[in-house]
Parts: C-alpha cells; sequence; structure tokens
C-alpha cells in the first residue's frame, strides 16, 4: 500500500517529467523527487501535512502592508525595529499581514537584484529583526526567482567557471533571432561576459545587473527549493514569485508564460502546500489581464494573483470621472473559485502598470491617461515593442499625487478622490493591499528620484519616524487624514462577513458616474452594496434601482446612517462611497 509520502514523491516525479520532458538530466527524476522532498525536510509521512483542496487560507481580516524594511526610519535603531515599532503603533488594528519587500543584500533595483539569498541586509537588521515581526503578523517574503545580481557569489562562479554557478545562468548566441521576446525594458537583452570558458552572452530580462537563471538546469531549482525552506523556517507565510513569467526561455519563442513557468510552479505549489497548507503563494506577474488569470491554474499553481488591472483602471475612473472602463472589466473578471483569491492594490513599490490595461484601455485613454500623470509630477517608464517602437511601460508617481486633480488639472478634493480610491478598493472581491505610503498620504519624492537616476524612487521616500510621527499626530496634515481615515475603512471592512475575499460579487448598473458592486456573506445573510461617486459632482441614486429589500433595515456602515426610505433617493457628495447592508457587524 502507497504511504503518504510514495504519493507525493509521485506527484513530484509528475511535475518533473512535465518540465524537463525535452532536457537530458544528469540526475534521474525519481532521484532529484528525493532531493527536493528532502531539501523541503518531507523525510517521511510524519513530515507531511496533506492540503485540504479549494481550502480559502483567508478571510475578511486579511489586509496586507506593503513596505520596504527602512520605509520608515530612526536615528540609533536598525530599520526593522523602528518598522516593527510604527506598525505597534499605527497599525495595531488595521494590518495583520505585511509584504516585506527584498530585505537581502542587493546591488540595484532597491532589493530586486539580490546578492545573497541567504541573509538579511545588514543595514536592515538580521534574521531576529524578521522572526520578531513574524511573531505579531504574517509575513509575505519576495522569491527573486528569475533573476540574481551580477555580483552575486553564483554569477561570480559563473565567470570563473566554478560551482555552484558555473551553469546557473542562460545564455544565448547574439546571432539567433530573438525578435519574439517580450520585454519589459528598452536595454540590450543579451549581456557581454568573459568566462574561463570564453565570451558568453548572458541573459537579462530587466537590466545588465540582473542576470537570469537557467531552470533548465535542475541545480537551480534544487537551489530554490532550499531557499524556500529557509524563508519557511524565518517565518514566512506568503510567498511572491517575482517577475515569474519570464522563468523559462526558449529561444524562438515569446518566453513569457511558457507551460514549463507554469509547471514550475504548480511543483512549488506542491512541495510548499505538503510542508504548510496555511502558506500562500502569490504570483507576480505585471501582464495583460486575460494572461495574468492563467497564473491561477486549475486551483493548482498560485492561491492569488496581484489583480494588476486595477490601479489603471481605477485611476483613469477617477481622473475622467467616467467608470466605463472599470465596469466592463470588473464584470468579464471571474469569481475566484474557493481556494485561490484576487489580490488587489491600487499602489505599490513601483508604478502604475500600463501592459495590464492593454486591450481593455484604448490607445488614446492610456495617452490620455499619461499625459495626466505628467502634468501631475509623474514619470514615464518605457518598453520596447514587438516592432521595436518604444511604448509606455509604467507611469511612476505616488498615489497620492496621481488623484490631486482630473483631466482638467489639479482642484481641492485630492484627499476625498484617494480615500474614494481605497474605498472601492478595499470593498471588492480579493485580499486588499496597501502600500506603506498610500497608507501614509505621501507626496512625490522628486529629490530621491534626483539622487538615484530611477523613475520608481519617486514612490519610494524613506520618512524619519519622528517627523512622520509629528506629522501623524496632526489633526491638519494630510497624512493624519489619510491614515484615519483608511483606517476606519479598513476596521469597518474586517468586520464585514461580506467583505470575505471569496464572497458573492456582483457588478451594478448606475451609470458612467457612479460605480458600484454588490457583496454578498458566504452564508448569504449579509449584503453590502458598495456604491461611489467618481466624479467631483453631487451625484444622486434613486435606491429603488438597487432592490433593497424593504423588510429589511439598512444602513451605511461607513456614516453609520439609517435608510428609512428605500425608494427615495440617495445624495452622494463628490468622491463619497457608501457601504449599504442590511447587517452592523461592527
Amino acid at each position: 500500500m502507497s504511504t503518504n509520502w510514495d504519493l507525493l514523491h509521485e506527484k513530484v516525479s509528475h511535475h518533473l517529467q512535465a518540465i524537463y520532458a525535452d532536457i537530458t538530466l544528469d540526475i534521474g527524476i525519481g532521484d532529484l523527487a528525493s532531493q527536493l522532498l528532502a531539501t523541503m525536510g518531507l523525510h517521511s509521512d510524519d513530515d507531511i501535512t496533506t492540503p485540504s483542496p479549494h481550502a480559502n487560507q483567508w478571510d475578511e481580516d486579511d489586509i496586507i502592508m506593503i513596505t520596504y524594511g527602512d520605509s520608515v526610519i530612526s536615528e540609533g535603531e536598525k530599520p526593522l525595529f523602528t518598522l516593527n515599532r510604527f506598525l505597534h503603533t499605527y497599525c495595531k488594528n488595521t494590518i495583520n499581514k505585511v509584504h516585506m519587500l527584498p530585505f537581502f543584500p542587493y546591488s540595484s533595483d532597491d532589493g530586486f537584484s539580490v546578492i545573497d539569498y541567504s541573509s538579511v541586509n545588514e543595514s536592515l537588521g538580521d534574521w531576529t529583526d524578521i522572526e520578531r515581526l513574524a511573531q505579531d503578523y504574517g509575513l509575505m517574503f519576495d522569491l527573486v526567482i528569475n533573476h540574481c545580481s551580477a555580483r552575486s557569489a553564483w554569477f561570480q562562479n559563473f565567470q570563473k567557471g566554478e560551482d555552484p554557478g558555473r551553469d546557473f545562468f542562460f545564455t544565448a548566441d547574439p546571432g539567433e533571432d530573438l525578435s519574439m521576446v517580450t520585454r519589459p525594458r528598452v536595454s540590450p537583452l543579451l549581456r557581454e561576459t568573459e568566462t574561463a570558458s570564453g565570451t558568453q552572452h548572458v541573459w537579462c530580462t530587466f537590466s545588465h545587473d540582473q542576470v537570469d537563471f537557467d531552470f533548465r538546469n535542475p541545480k537551480v531549482l534544487e537551489a530554490f527549493v532550499e531557499i524556500i525552506r529557509l524563508y519557511l523556517d524565518k517565518g514566512a507565510k506568503l510567498f511572491r514569485l517575482d517577475a515569474v513569467a519570464f522563468l523559462w526561455k526558449i529561444v524562438g519563442t515569446s518566453c513569457i508564460n511558457l507551460f514549463q513557468t507554469h509547471e514550475v510552479i504548480r511543483l512549488l505549489r506542491t512541495l510548499i502546500e505538503h510542508a504548510d497548507p496555511s502558506v500562500i503563494i502569490i504570483t507576480e506577474t505585471n501582464i495583460p489581464n486575460r494572461e495574468n488569470l492563467t497564473y491561477f491554474g486549475n486551483a493548482n499553481e498560485a492561491h492569488a494573483i496581484y489583480n494588476f488591472s486595477l490601479p489603471p483602471l481605477l485611476v483613469n475612473t477617477l481622473v475622467t470621472g467616467n467608470c466605463t472602463y472599470l465596469k466592463n472589466w470588473m464584470m468579464s473578471m471571474p469569481p475566484a473559485q474557493n481556494g485561490t483569491t484576487y489580490f488587489n492594490f491600487i499602489a505599490s513599490h513601483d508604478g502604475i502598470g500600463l501592459r495590464p490595461a492593454e486591450g481593455l484601455l484604448d490607445e488614446e485613454e492610456i495617452s490620455t491617461l499619461v499625459h495626466t500623470m505628467q502634468n501631475f509630477g509623474g514619470k514615464v517608464s518605457w518598453r520596447a515593442s514587438a516592432h521595436g517602437q518604444q511604448k509606455p511601460y509604467e507611469i511612476n508617481i505616488t498615489l497620492f499625487d496621481a488623484l490631486q486633480g482630473t483631466v482638467g488639472g489639479p482642484d481641492r478634493w485630492q484627499v476625498d478622490r484617494f480615500i474614494c480610491a481605497h474605498a472601492i478598493m478595499l470593498g471588492m472581491e480579493g485580499i486588499p493591499g496597501l502600500y506603506i505610503h498610500s497608507l501614509l498620504g505621501t507626496s512625490n519624492d522628486y529629490e530621491k528620484v534626483a539622487n538615484t537616476g530611477q523613475n520608481r524612487s519617486i514612490n519610494r521616500h524613506r520618512w524619519n519616524f519622528e517627523e512622520l510621527e509629528a506629522l501623524l499626530d496632526s489633526p491638519y496634515s494630510q497624512h493624519h487624514k489619510v491614515l484615519t481615515r483608511i483606517s476606519q475603512l479598513i476596521r469597518i471592512r474586517k468586520a464585514q462577513p461580506a467583505f470575505h475575499p471569496n464572497a458573492t460579487q456582483f457588478t451594478l448598473q448606475l451609470g458612467d458616474e457612479m460605480f458600484g458592486y454588490w457583496r454578498q456573506s458566504l452564508d448569504r445573510k449579509q449584503s453590502v452594496f458598495c456604491i461611489s461617486n467618481i466624479t467631483d459632482k453631487e451625484q444622486s441614486i434613486l435606491l429603488s434601482s438597487i432592490n433593497l429589500i424593504g423588510t429589511d433595515a439598512w444602513l451605511d456602515l461607513i456614516t453609520r446612517e439609517e435608510l428609512s426610505d428605500v425608494a427615495g433617493f440617495l445624495q452622494l457628495k463628490p468622491y463619497q462611497t457608501v457601504w449599504i447592508s442590511n447587517m452592523d457587524f461592527e
């Protein structure tokens, strides 16, 4: 009779056979499967926890804050200690999970060019600080799996022809036709590198300091499984697979979203969930919406995918005062089946990605959005299209400044428009993620852009804790207003079963100037109608148009006002959101 270990070994072997079907390996598939299981600490039935299929490892209480380890600093303290102090002071009743952006030694790209995956950047703190954070918050670790730093020991060994690393990196002949390769950057794809065996041309999807791994070599896979085991031991409860869509390369193809990439994710899912079924995998795939959805697989790849189309569509909605595109996209989104969910965000350490808006916003609409953001002080990052043209890839701007006005220019509704964006996002199907600088209402950091020469630095301000503390304690500062109002929305959300990430959602048809959707709890007892005025003019809605049941008592969860006449009109101020519910769980 087969044991649980035997069945798991068979499943891992099946993944490996699919991944390496066209590769001649120096090791047998069965032996490789045994090595990977041993590396994960899965030696026998006693080590294996069988995951429940389609189990939701999340609920309405889950709110993720995205932050660098040094987004908040204080003289004489390690930044990770200061971050912990900030969280306990200002986020104790709102945030329960923290996405720790790469906290490893790095050489560029603010952490995403990793020199050493196994240690903490000593300028931030050490593993003790990470483990201390993990005691109070579910931590998301970045698994920077597509590439590492050209200054890493692995790449230095590649150059010297030594192990480990000698054959870890993908190389190509510059004479081959690479015209089909999808590029997120305009820099040359190949980096000429002198090695002990002669000149080689190393594949660099993002920059020449970020050298791409060659997963055709199973030793690379083994190395990353070892890294995953280390991160689990240090407290990781979520894994963000960075830039994973580019992982597998085959010359003559687009080298994105290949079958082998999906199968590697399925393999990692199998290994991780048998080690700890509560751990969540999130794929970071900044690509067009339809391609992004494929990373759910059949509920056997990512537990959650980034809702990359939401930021450009929501910003476009609020600066144009027209929700047509957002509404059409929302109606087209399939509900995530149990065991999967969306990761919703409207700001991050990167910019507002425009590739996920392709096919959703037309080129004229994108051009207007880009122009408006430039008028608000934003920068634009570019990519090379298939025909060699430069196209806008990303808008670099803080969300607070992106919403300072409309296509007509800045106005007095900045804070209200900003809160409206978060109210829309916080009510939606999925797990919400809030970038620390959105939580704090941070403005564009032009000084940092000048110092680094990088557009993305505009949204990566580093706060002095004492200075920030004074601003957050002042009722007149934008930072106090933003944190107070977003925190209120979060506390309301966390109390409502209808805001469970997998609760039912339907888009409401309220015209172009009012955006709304209906949520219903999994037990069907609570309904919440989330309705937002997305314009700078007062709007009214006939309540009978959303079919409120007359026998129920309805109230707005945000203002606490009861709706006495369910057949009457509801007036919404510019950028006001109401969460109309038949039950109150606060």
